[in-house]
């Protein structure tokens, strides 16, 4: 039987004309204008607008930005049933015959009071037998490339030479070597490195370590780290330093959010375990189930924000854990404030002051600039309701010591006035269409607001082209309104794609053992943060559609105009844009674009460059030109007006 859609088909064309000239004649599309007021700057933009939030999930820092290879480096024992100690496998080569175990009755230091116990009842230099870890799903193997490593060890009679080498998995090849001398009696750490030729680049190798006689050694922290960004000891990984340097970041909020607070009060990011030697981190479980290296302490991080040139927002603990243990106001929270003014003392302080002094004596004798604190993360979750006092606290303790500091309340309190209020939003693309204008009221005599984390929840396990559709129009209503929202970082930024490796879908940027990739909301960042101006610009807009969305900033010293638009729709969208005030337009406007066929469309580790940013020229700009956006398209057009 024919649809009702069917029976009009058939219905007399003119009739449809007809039709269609009264639904014109009653509802006249009125056309998308934007009247750009250049002699009119609306308010100051923040320079702060653009950064990045981290913390430790789907492998972001072991596994991912921070550079070693080893995984369980520090050989913890198994917390639950399975092997003795995890990531780590028996090697027996030929007739080789050995066994090991965790030993939780000694260790080189008292953070590491445990090791690897390797008994080796056969072995000969032709059927070694040892050790071998895998690395964070492969370790990767590059050509000429030099990697530094060490282990610290000990042996109950002369162990003889001990041999380590990357292996291929699949060949059984080693790619590069080394030679220890043989161990002694007491814990001592043996540095090494291993030079490879002309071996492929690969993920597929394993670290080994064997010896060729029989005999009981025992193990712990080991490590082995590539080049690193910046060539820094215990540093970043090369690819994704560099995809960071791209977005521009403003600063860098850290150590995280859940991350900070832990599923318990013993498992939050405890700073003053995560400096120092590497032999004196204790390591620690994170909130999304596994173990923590704490490589990435403390200075880790502030030297990430020195090697990107960003400024430091530091997240301090605040008495409330992720399992709904918190500590009371009061006497019971005076510690951990005090452990707080501990961690910006060492941030700030001069060799004078004693932790200004041990940070000194960690390597960096100069003090960073703090300007912000954020007082815990996502309080509002917290059912005893003690965030407003257990702020108060923190507030006065910190501003009495530093007053020049900016505190960040995670939600809204009556106790105080907090600097400025961390807002989070975790949405759809029509969501953030339908809310692009969230800031457009919001009170300027009130707190600042930093956007702490947001993301278009849509794609896996990074967004697809119509997650950054939804980001980039989110982006355009902060911009326009960057006076009020002064921070802005989108969350999650990292994941190991690997099997088992992710926690949170979707995520900035993917990598495994050996590549990376960007998101096309990662190349949304990229212009964004690129081009963006210090004056917002009065704009006035009319006709403008609900998939349609813009900014506009300038840059003062240079004169040059940032016009973004966002065009979310299936359908190419002219819009008239009118300079007022300018006397003179260059006449070319240098457009940077960013596009996709469909929402769908995205970027994979196996396909990095689908969507990339375009960059080209419109050269009939003048105080007064009409404008055509593609369709699913991000732009910025870049003009000189004077």
């Amino acid at each position: 039987m024919p649809s009702r859609f069917a029976r009009h088909l058939f219905l007399p064309c003119v009739t449809i004309l007809a039709a269609a000239a009264i639904a014109q004649s009653v509802s006249p599309v009125t056309p998308l204008i934007l009247d750009i007021h250049v002699d009119q700057v609306k308010a100051q933009a923040s320079p702060l607008l653009y950064g990045l939030m981290t913390e430790e999930i789907n492998y972001s820092y072991d596994g991912g930005l921070y550079a070693e290879l080893i995984r369980n480096r520090a050989l913890h024992p198994t917390d639950s049933w399975g092997p003795p100690i995890e990531y780590w496998s028996l090697v027996e080569v030929g007739d080789a015959k050995a066994s090991f175990t965790s030993d939780k009755t000694t260790g080189p230091s008292a953070a590491l009071h445990f090791s690897l116990k390797l008994t080796i009842d056969r072995a000969t230099p032709t059927a070694r037998a040892g050790v071998a870890n895998a690395g964070y799903w492969g370790i990767p193997v590059r050509p000429a490339t030099t990697y530094t490593g060490s282990l610290y060890a000990k042996s109950s009679e002369d162990s003889g030479p001990i041999h380590i080498a990357l292996v291929n998995n699949d060949t059984g090849v080693e790619a590069a070597h080394s030679d220890i001398p043989a161990f002694t009696s007491d814990w001592k750490q043996h540095p090494f490195t291993l030079t490879t030729g002309s071996a492929q680049a690969s993920s597929h190798y394993r670290l080994e370590i064997t010896a060729t006689r029989p005999g009981t050694l025992w193990f712990s922290l080991v490590s082995l780290f590539p080049p690193t960004y910046h060539d820094r000891p215990n540093g970043n990984r090369i690819d994704l330093m560099e995809k960071l340097a791209a977005m521009h970041p403003a600063f860098l909020r850290f150590p995280g959010g859940n991350y900070l607070e832990g599923n318990a009060i013993a498992e939050r990011f405890d700073w003053k375990k995560t400096i120092g030697p590497s032999i004196d981190r204790p390591t620690h479980m994170s909130p999304w189930g596994y173990r923590s290296s704490d490589g990435m302490g403390l200075l880790e991080f502030l030297e990430w924000c020195e090697d990107l040139q960003m400024q430091p927002v530091l997240a301090v603990y605040a008495g409330y854990s992720l399992h709904e243990e918190h500590v009371k106001p009061g006497a019971a929270l005076v510690p951990y404030v005090s452990d707080a003014l501990d961690e910006i003392q060492y941030i700030t302080g001069d060799a004078s002051t004693k932790w200004g002094a041990e940070r000194a004596r960690d390597g960096h004798p100069r003090p960073f600039a703090l300007n912000y604190v954020e007082i815990g993360n996502e309080d509002q979750f917290d059912k005893s309701h003690t965030y407003s006092a257990r702020f108060a606290q923190f507030y006065k303790a910190i501003k009495d010591a530093y007053p020049s500091l900016r505190l960040i309340a995670t939600m809204p309190i009556t106790s105080v006035k907090p600097d400025v209020i961390d807002d989070h939003y975790y949405r759809s693309a029509q969501e953030f269409f339908d809310d692009v204008q969230h800031y457009d009221h919001t009170d300027r005599s009130g707190p600042r607001v930093f956007v702490g984390e947001w993301a278009t929840i849509e794609g896996t396990p990074t967004p697809d082209f119509g997650a950054a559709l939804g980001d980039a129009a989110w982006m355009t209503g902060m911009e326009r309104n960057s006076d009020i929202v002064i921070m802005s970082s989108y969350a999650p930024l990292f994941v190991n794609i690997n099997p088992g490796a992710m926690q949170w879908a979707p995520d900035l940027i993917g990598y495994n053992a050996l590549e990376s990739y960007g998101s096309p909301s990662y190349y949304a960042q990229v212009i964004f943060g690129k081009y963006h101006g210090d004056q917002i610009l009065q704009t006035d807009a009319t006709g403008v559609g609900p998939k349609f969305f813009y900014s506009v900033t300038r840059q003062a010293q240079s004169g040059e105009v940032y016009l973004k638009l966002v065009n979310a729709s299936s359908d190419q969208q002219p819009v008239s844009i009118r300079l007022d005030g300018a006397k003179t337009v260059g006449g070319i406007a240098n457009v940077v674009t960013l596009s996709a066929r469909t929402l769908a469309a995205t970027n994979s580790i196996d396909d990095p460059k689908n969507i990339l940013p375009v960059e080209s020229r419109f050269e009939r700009a003048s105080t007064s030109f009409t404008y055509t956006l593609p369709a699913y398209s991000i732009q910025v057009l870049r003009l000189k007006a004077n």
